[in-house]
Parts: C-alpha cells; sequence; structure tokens
C-alpha cells in the first residue's frame, strides 16, 4: 500500500514527461478554473481553455486533464497529492463556460464527488487538537494529444456565487478583538430588506472570509432559490481567526465558561446594519453550525430582543450549561435547530435535544427541531440515502433549504400552510 502512495505522483509526472518529449507540445496556454461548492466542499469541476483559434466543435477524447495539489501549510497525502482528473464534456464557450456555436475558449467538464478529493483546491489540515481548511496550491496541466496543444497557467478562477460576496470586510472591535468577514448586498429596489446571518463551524476559522462561505455551502443563502423566499435578504458572514468557542480560559468553552469573541461579533452585526440602513432592523436572522451553533445561542441568549430568529445545525452548546435564566430569555425567540442523530461530535442528547424538551417545557411556542437519523446524499446522485456523510454534516439539510418537520415528524407550518426551514424563518419578525 505505501509503495502506491508513493508510485503514483511520480507515474503521474512520468506521463508529462513522455509527453513533453514526444509530443513536443507548443507553448503552454492558460486557462480559467471554475471552482463549485458542493455538499462536501468545494470542487473544480470545469476549466476553461484559452485557444489560440477559433472553433466550432471539440472532443473530450482529444484531452486530458492532470491535477497537482501542493501546500506550504502541510503534507498533502501523496495518493491525493497528484493525478488524473475525469473528463465528462467538452464544448466551445465563451471565456465564462458558456456554450457558443463558435468561440475561442473550450469548456471541459470534470468529474466530481465527495469521496474524491482530487477534485477540490482546499485541504483540512490538523494543527493539534484542532483544525481547518485552506486553500491550496491546485495546479492544472491540461494536454490536447491531437494538436499538441498544453494548457498548465491559470489566468482567472470563477467561483459562482461566491464571487457576489465581498470578502474584504474587517473589524477591529473595541475591546481590540479583530474579525474579518464576507458579506453579500443583493442589488434591490426594495426600501428594507432582511439581514441574513452565518457563523461558521470550526473548521473554517482565520482570515480568508472566503473559506467561511464555500467550505459547506454557505454562500447558498444569496442563492436565486433562498433568496426569494426572502424577497432580497443581505448576507453576513463573520469569521473568527481561532474558534467561536474560544474560552476566556484559553481552552474550549461549550457553555461552561465565557468565550472571548461574541461581544466583538455583536459588534460587529451592530456596525454592520448602521452602515446599511437599507437593512429592516425587525429582520435580522442568525444561525450557524457546530462553533457556530454554539455562537448562535450565546447571541441570542446575551441579545434576547435583537434577532427575528435563530436557525442552528450542530449545536454545540452543551445543554447542562443553558441555565433556566437563560432558557426564559430563549423562551419567546423563534427558534429552529437541526442534528444528526449519529452526530459523534457535537453527540444530539447533550445538546440540542435536551434544550428543545426544556424549551417546550416552558411554553416555547416558536421552536422547532429537526432532527434527521442520518446525514445522506440529497442530490441522489452519489447513492442517495445509502450514501452517508458524516454524521455532524447536518448543515447539509440547512444550507439546502431540505428541512420541513419538526421533532413529532409533523410538517412545521406557518398560517397553516408547510413551509421549510427558509420559508419559516422568511415569516419572523419582530
Amino acid at each position: 500500500m505505501k509503495k502506491k502512495l508513493v508510485l503514483f505522483p511520480i507515474l503521474f509526472l512520468l506521463i508529462l514527461g513522455i509527453f513533453s518529449l514526444n509530443a513536443q507540445p507548443s507553448t503552454p496556454l492558460e486557462y480559467t478554473l471554475v471552482v463549485t461548492g458542493f455538499d462536501w466542499g468545494p470542487h473544480a469541476n470545469k476549466v476553461i481553455l484559452h485557444s489560440d483559434t477559433s472553433l466550432t466543435e471539440v472532443q473530450k477524447e482529444d484531452f486530458e486533464v492532470y491535477v497537482k495539489r501542493t501546500s506550504s501549510k502541510g503534507e498533502i497525502p501523496g495518493r491525493f497529492s497528484a493525478g488524473k482528473r475525469a473528463i465528462i464534456h467538452a464544448f466551445v464557450s465563451d471565456d465564462q463556460g458558456n456554450r457558443v456555436k463558435e468561440g475561442g475558449f473550450i469548456t471541459l467538464l470534470l468529474q466530481v464527488a465527495p469521496n474524491d478529493p482530487m477534485g477540490s483546491p482546499m485541504q483540512y489540515f490538523r494543527n493539534g487538537g484542532s483544525g481547518g481548511n485552506i486553500w491550496i496550491d491546485y495546479n492544472l496541466t491540461v494536454v490536447n494529444t491531437k494538436t499538441q496543444q498544453l494548457w498548465n497557467r491559470e489566468k482567472n478562477r470563477i467561483v459562482p456565487v461566491v464571487d457576489e460576496f465581498d470578502t474584504s470586510g474587517t473589524l477591529t472591535a473595541s475591546d481590540g478583538i479583530q474579525l474579518t468577514y464576507a458579506s453579500y448586498m443583493p442589488e434591490t429596489t426594495t426600501a428594507k430588506i432582511p439581514l441574513i446571518i452565518w457563523l461558521h463551524g470550526g473548521g473554517e476559522g482565520g482570515t480568508d472570509p472566503s473559506i467561511p462561505i464555500i467550505a459547506n455551502k454557505a454562500y447558498n443563502y444569496a442563492s436565486p432559490e433562498i433568496q426569494r423566499f426572502f424577497g432580497s435578504a443581505a448576507v453576513l458572514a463573520p469569521q473568527t481567526p481561532t474558534r467561536w468557542m474560544h474560552g476566556v480560559s484559553g481552552n474550549t468553552t461549550r457553555g461552561q465558561e465565557d468565550d472571548i469573541y461574541h461581544r466583538a461579533v455583536m459588534e460587529l452585526v451592530r456596525r454592520y446594519v448602521e452602515d446599511h440602513p437599507n437593512i429592516d432592523k425587525n429582520r435580522i436572522y442568525v444561525g450557524g453550525c457546530s462553533n457556530g451553533g454554539y455562537m448562535t445561542l450565546k447571541l441570542l441568549i446575551e441579545n434576547p430582543n435583537y434577532f427575528a430568529a435563530g436557525y442552528i445545525s450542530s449545536l454545540a452548546f452543551f445543554n447542562e450549561f443553558v441555565s433556566d435564566k437563560d432558557l426564559l430569555k430563549l423562551k419567546n425567540i423563534p427558534l429552529w435547530m437541526v442534528h444528526s442523530n449519529d452526530d459523534p461530535t457535537t453527540v444530539a442528547d447533550v445538546t440540542a435535544t435536551p434544550l428543545y424538551h426544556r424549551l417546550k417545557k416552558i411554553g416555547a411556542k416558536n421552536v422547532h427541531y429537526s432532527l434527521f437519523d442520518h446525514v445522506v446524499d440529497i442530490t441522489g446522485q452519489y447513492g442517495g440515502s445509502s450514501y452517508l456523510y458524516n454524521g455532524h454534516w447536518s448543515w447539509v439539510y440547512l444550507h439546502d433549504n431540505q428541512v420541513f418537520n419538526d421533532f413529532d415528524g409533523t410538517s412545521v407550518t406557518v398560517k397553516g400552510k408547510p413551509v421549510s426551514i427558509m420559508e419559516w424563518m422568511a415569516a419572523q419578525k419582530k
């Protein structure tokens, strides 16, 4: 097994070396990489080749695509560091990858799958007891074995929907805490629009706000499919340089002690709202997953009159540390929690499940809880219900708006109509 891990990247380099010796390719050309967010993370599913001639037809069989994945931040396992990408289809296109009858670009559709990391320009690295996702050096070499053309220089990168976000946001809070953030503001003539806040999980901390919105498809709150429920909505995605559950002692807090970030996050939210007077202060929604689920609950407890609703997946705030006083603050806040029963990281029985029952017991009327058995392939492309993701990834259902039922299995309704979680949220107002 170890020999295979070492030989595969070497074989890849030999293939390119043999090609360059025998075929004598022309001067290397440029390409544009298209990176799309999927339920399991970002993958490069298209490459747009810049042709030096006008074309009307191309054949996928004439092309081969190789990838090399490296990073100065850590070592990528050999079997995932270099290899060949499978091509699904090829067609003549414009420079954005749109099919045209005649043009100077070639688009190759590349095969992607949740169990094939070769397609990902992002890598998760462990760092002591924690870890995170980072962008890596993702270099393609594309060859046309018929014309001897070669493309190996990335000129541009397209990341659909994510490109519509401003990822340059920074804030230095009153207490000195520095946060980065991504934001999306729709083009609309509507006088007032709601604000959707997303708080990322433990793997998306750092200082690159593009990571929290694409590492697990959180950018989808800016997609037309979700925006339509709100008319239009702004999206704000703060990023912590470490983790939201960074306790004042330096250890990870699960609610047993204060964290160091919640005041800075709230300051960021308030400042963003004040800087954008078109935001409806009665329709501000806050949500997050895992670490971000912890911070969501913390913000709701500390600011019970500010948000119109909360939405949480994989809650990491332990129920035992939610006091009865905290519970009363949460009682009248519309809240919908999503979890998977096989979550190995934030166990439902010590987080969301008992909290939901406590809230219902004290008379909370607009609190909902969707507990799934597993997190599965909801696209049906990779096995459907028989393909299981990590049980911690219940945000898959959340980001795709595939949450409809309450804890007892009945549909959640608004004015008697069954609704999805985003439809429900859009109906909430202070």
